[in-house]
């Protein structure tokens, strides 16, 4: 579906990192893995991986990794995502997003690669009167945190590096990803940790009304979106959703978690979050093919199952 040659896997110890160096390992790619491990896990990376372990903002480390693995595809997923601590530390987060991003495209132009950029859907667009939802890639972009910010410029970057030097890059605008290896401890997506509180006997907790909606997609089909960009076009950005908006009660009653507590509304949090992945459908043939009635159950269990191993 993608490339042949080895591949390069920024961020690959984490959830959806490491889901897409499994699957570059099944095609019997030459697979290696950049990751500090500040947030994901040794666990995580395939046996038959490379593991190099780097900040991504180590010049010297990531032109090393990449040097020595050589590989036709970076695929670019470690960033700093915690929005509070953006929020709280704006430096550090553009220190990673931005600079990190800067020394991933310069050894990837070293070697000749293509790099495979994981973007922010909702983070980017933000929220105001008048944005289409579901959204399409032509919307102006308005953040509503440095995350958001952050991940736009190193997008920016991206295409810069394609126009001055004709490095292929494709952005993908990822929806609310969810599914198996979400850690439900710490900075981990609502459904990971609902379902931890579920698994625990615990109740969960909804902030606001609960009406607040995000694009769920399914890590699975994340990854396909990621092996079909690698053979896709040398520059384009591409939200990667269902198309479908889902609330947070909806979560609730999809997990199977009960009367959850209500608790009051997070300043500042938007209240809708969709993508149009119409473009992805064109240009890629992709869609997410996994419903969150059925990808929700799938995650609540894995995660169960990991408790008990």
């Amino acid at each position: 579906m993608g490339g042949t040659g080895a591949a390069l896997v920024t961020g690959g110890a984490g959830f959806i990192g490491s889901t897409l160096a499994d699957a570059l390992v099944a095609e019997g790619r030459d697979v290696h893995v950049l990751d500090d491990l500040s947030t994901g896990h040794v666990r995580n990376v395939p046996a038959a991986a490379t593991l190099h372990r780097a900040d991504i903002r180590d010049v010297a480390a990531v032109a090393s990794a990449v040097g020595a693995a050589r590989p036709s595809t970076v695929f670019h997923l470690a960033a700093q995502a915690d929005v509070r601590r953006a929020i709280a530390e704006p430096a550090f987060d553009a220190d990673v997003n931005i600079n990190g991003t800067l020394s991933v495209l310069e050894a990837a132009r070293a070697v000749g690669a293509r790099v495979v950029f994981a973007a922010t859907g909702g983070g980017a667009y933000g929220e105001y009167d008048g944005l289409p939802i579901p959204t399409p890639e032509a919307a102006e972009p308005r953040p509503m945190s440095h995350y958001g910010q952050s991940k736009l410029a190193g997008e920016g970057y991206c295409a810069l590096y394609g126009r001055l030097y004709d490095v292929p890059t494709t952005r993908l605008r990822l929806g609310n990803v969810y599914g198996p290896r979400q850690d439900p401890h710490g900075e981990a997506g609502v459904v990971a940790i609902f379902s931890g509180r579920i698994i625990d006997g615990q109740e969960v907790t909804v902030f606001g009304d609960g009406l607040q909606t995000r694009d769920y997609v399914y890590v699975d089909d994340v990854v396909d979106a990621f092996l079909r960009a690698e053979a896709g076009p040398g520059d384009a950005i591409l939200n990667i959703g269902t198309g479908r908006e889902v609330s947070v009660l909806d979560l609730v009653r999809l997990l199977g978690a009960g009367d959850p507590v209500f608790a009051a509304a997070r300043t500042g949090e938007i209240q809708r979050s969709c993508l149009d992945p119409s473009a992805a459908r064109a240009v890629l043939g992709w869609s997410a093919r996994t419903a969150v009635e059925d990808g929700l159950p799938r995650t609540r269990e894995a995660i169960r199952a990991a408790r008990a191993s």
